[in-house]
């Protein structure tokens, strides 16, 4: 049996691992772009960091105002899927930019941290829906032998707040 405090954990393994999540905004998800998640310390322990630039869409309508965002994770292999929602802010924080700093970043700003362009968005997180996803073809066996595979999945489910 699964409960909320492993699935909580499976979510922030999974972005930890990942780190490609789809980002927009809650009122016009359908504009959401993929953008790298990272964690400053402890996954779970903090928001999450996306290094951006000033000409990205996303970035201008967080600048004019937008602050609800949205987030979809699917892990490798989908063994989890997860909608997340919480707040969108742009921050300039040299020490975040620091510690996150690595040669993958850099390559995308010319002048390096210190580049006029870049931005780096705060994703605090409010909740987030997240399922585990069972194998199928375990499901189908499962159906065979007259089990219901709804009753195995019910617990592998969990609305959480982050």
């Amino acid at each position: 049996m699964t409960n909320e405090a492993d699935i909580t954990e499976k979510l922030w393994k999974g972005i930890k691992s990942d780190r490609t999540i789809m980002l927009g905004f809650a009122d016009n998800a359908d504009d959401a772009q993929p953008m790298t998640a990272l964690f400053d310390g402890e996954p779970g322990e903090g928001p999450l960091w996306i290094f951006s630039s000033v000409d990205v869409d996303l970035v201008k309508a967080i600048e004019n105002g937008g602050s609800e965002g949205v987030a979809q994770f699917v892990y490798k292999g989908h063994d989890l899927f997860a909608a997340l929602r919480g707040r969108l802010a742009i921050r300039h924080d040299p020490g975040v930019i620091e510690r996150l700093w690595s040669p993958f970043i850099a390559a995308w700003y010319k002048e390096g941290k210190n580049d006029p362009k870049l931005r780096l968005i705060r994703f605090e997180l409010d909740r987030a829906h997240v399922w585990l996803n069972e194998n199928s073809t375990f499901a189908a066996v499962k159906l065979l032998l007259g089990r219901d595979p709804k009753q195995d999945y019910k617990d592998k489910t969990a609305d959480v707040r982050l």
